[in-house]
């Protein structure tokens, strides 16, 4: 058996690693063929755009290859020094263009909110992220981003989620974003997934940074939903020990029950005690069935059908 990456005689692993294209923003997985690269290396990936420079956050996991995947960007090489220094001046390049664009947002008085300035790192393009509750138009702005930087200007117009996604940040649960760090595409989040998870319905507490549900309460619903299919539901009745309970809340982590009492008393059952009040029901509901009785039933003549009622004739002149 080989060593963790190590690899077979005549086998080319595919390596997998966490890259970032800038600090503080969101993590993407890129290949390649060797597995020198260590945290911390400026690599070049190479991207529709061209070569852009990334940084290495660590390697995940190798895989034989059935062809390049399309999906995952390809490192090419360690960066040089001289691209090294590009890249500080590209990043300072954009901090220029984002206080440039912002004076000329409040200039010509547009309603808008410049989030980030993205700038391609051989310099044939820069893309300027924005927020607004309508649609902006900046054709006089991009007039003047045009006539100072002379390459092509691109302005994107983001949602919330995706602003958070760039800025990052910390969430509730003392970790950074999973926005800005692993999630690839936003999922739907609904109230419903909250109540099915027994979570305080209040907005405060279910609510990301971005004042929308939080994305994490999609995780562990289904999970949810088929632990609370496998139990008894709210409002049911359960004879525990010759004793009936009417179901009143599921806890399925823990898997027991909340069930009320004849007399008004609360009471919490464990999973065992009320998984075998459920066989001792079902076998007692199956010797109910007495063989007799069930062959007499079968020989039971059926009720005689209903006759019509009979049309009175009337004499004939």
């Amino acid at each position: 058996m080989n060593e963790p990456g190590s690899e077979a005689p005549g086998v080319t692993l595919r390596h997998h690693y966490i890259i970032r294209f800038r600090t503080g923003l969101r993590e993407y997985t890129a290949c390649a063929d060797s597995a020198g690269f260590r945290r911390g290396d400026l690599v070049m990936v190479q991207l529709e755009q061209g070569l852009e420079p990334a940084t290495i956050g660590g390697r995940i996991f190798a895989l034989a290859p059935s062809g390049k995947q399309a999906d995952c960007p390809e490192i090419v090489r360690l960066a040089t020094e001289d691209e090294e220094r590009q890249l500080q001046l590209v990043l300072m390049q954009e901090q220029e263009a984002f206080s440039f664009c912002q004076e000329q947002v409040e200039h010509l008085q547009l309603i808008m909110h410049l989030v980030r300035v993205e700038r391609f790192f051989n310099g044939s393009k820069i893309i300027f992220y924005f927020t607004a509750e309508n649609r902006v138009d900046f054709r006089e702005l991009v007039k003047l981003l045009v006539q100072q930087y002379r390459t092509r200007i691109e302005m994107r117009q983001i949602g919330v989620r995706h602003e958070t996604q760039m800025l990052g940040g910390l969430g509730a649960c003392g970790r950074e974003l999973c926005c800005s760090t692993f999630l690839n595409e936003f999922d739907s989040v609904s109230i419903k997934m909250a109540k099915a998870q027994d979570l305080p319905l209040n907005p405060a507490k279910i609510s990301g940074i971005c004042n929308r549900l939080l994305c994490c309460l999609t995780y562990e619903y289904d999970s949810y939903k088929t632990m609370k299919r496998q139990m008894p539901k709210i409002g049911r009745v359960i004879r525990v020990n010759g004793i009936s309970y009417q179901v009143t809340q599921q806890h399925p982590l823990a898997g027991s029950l909340s069930v009320t009492g004849p007399d008004g008393s609360h009471k919490t059952l464990r999973e065992e005690e009320w998984r075998q009040s459920e066989e001792e029901n079902a076998a007692a509901g199956a010797r109910s069935q007495d063989p007799q009785e069930a062959a007499g039933e079968e020989r039971t003549s059926p009720p005689p059908p209903r006759q019509g009622r009979r049309r009175r004739r009337t004499p004939s002149k």
